[in-house]
C-alpha cells in the first residue's frame, strides 16, 4: 500500500502516545497530524484532506463519540477509535455512530498499523451508511438507517421505499450535488423504470414530509441547472 499521499490525524490527550504513534506511522510513509483535544482535531480535519483518523474516546473538551458524529455529518473518512473501554456496549455504540474499527489500550504499534491498512483497503465510495442513526438541525430531523425510521420534531413520518432511498443517498454523500441520473443510478438502481423527471416528484414528496416550509427547503436543496444536494447540519 502506497502511503505517501495519505494523511493520518491522531487525536489523543496523552502526548507520549501521540509522539510514539506519529513517529511509527511516519516511518511507514504517512503524513501525520496530531491533536490533543476535539476542537483542535475538528480544525485540522476542516483544513486538511485527511485519509484516516485515529481517535481517542476520552478527551478533555468533548468525547470521541461527539467528534465522530460531527465528522460523519460531512465525511466518509475512516475512523479508528482508541479506547481503554472494552465493554461490548461501548464498542457497539461507537460502530453505530460511524467508527470503522476499535483498538483498546494498551496496544502494539504493529497491531494499530495492521488495522489502519485493513480499514484503508476496505474504505471506498460504496453507498454504505456513514452511521446508523443521526440527527440534523438540533434534532429537527432524525434518520435511523438501521430501522428505516425518520422523525420530524420527534414525530415519526412515513416515506415510501424510493423516497427513503433518495433521501439516504443525499445524506450519505453530504457534499455531492446529484443530477437526476445520479439519483436513479445510486439510489434507485437499474431496475427503476421511471423517467428522470420522476425524481422531481419524489423530491417534492420528500420535501412535503420533512421540510418545515417545503417552498424554502433546508434539507433537500435545488442546485439550479444541475440537480439536488443535502443541506442538513
Amino acid at each position: 500500500m502506497n502511503n505517501k499521499l495519505k494523511k493520518v490525524l491522531v487525536v489523543d490527550d496523552e502526548v507520549k502516545i501521540i509522539e510514539v504513534v506519529k513517529s511509527y506511522l511516519e516511518s511507514k510513509g504517512f503524513t501525520v497530524f496530531s491533536a490533543e483535544n476535539g476542537k483542535q482535531a475538528l480544525n485540522i480535519f476542516e483544513s486538511e484532506n485527511i485519509s484516516l483518523i485515529v481517535l481517542d474516546l476520552m478527551l478533555p473538551d468533548m468525547s470521541g463519540e461527539e467528534i465522530c458524529m460531527e465528522i460523519r455529518k460531512k465525511s466518509r473518512v475512516p475512523i479508528i477509535m482508541l479506547t481503554a473501554k472494552v465493554e461490548e456496549s461501548d464498542m457497539l455504540k461507537g460502530l453505530n455512530i460511524g467508527a470503522d474499527d476499535y483498538i483498546t489500550k494498551p496496544f502494539s504499534l504493529k497491531a494499530l498499523y495492521a488495522r489502519i491498512e485493513a480499514v484503508l483497503r476496505r474504505s471506498s465510495d460504496e453507498l454504505v451508511p456513514l452511521y446508523n442513526k443521526i440527527t440534523f438541525n438540533s434534532g429537527d430531523l432524525e434518520v435511523d438507517f438501521e430501522s428505516h425510521i425518520i422523525k420530524k420534531n420527534l414525530v415519526e413520518i412515513n416515506l415510501t421505499p424510493n423516497e427513503f432511498k433518495i433521501l439516504g443517498a443525499l445524506i450519505k454523500y453530504p457534499n455531492k450535488v446529484f443530477t437526476r441520473e445520479d439519483i436513479i443510478k445510486v439510489a434507485l438502481g437499474d431496475e427503476f423504470e421511471g423517467y428522470d423527471r420522476a425524481v422531481d416528484s419524489h423530491i417534492k414528496n420528500i420535501r412535503q414530509k420533512i421540510e418545515s416550509d417545503p417552498k424554502n427547503p433546508v434539507y433537500v436543496l435545488t442546485i439550479y441547472g444541475i440537480g439536488y444536494k443535502f443541506g442538513g447540519k
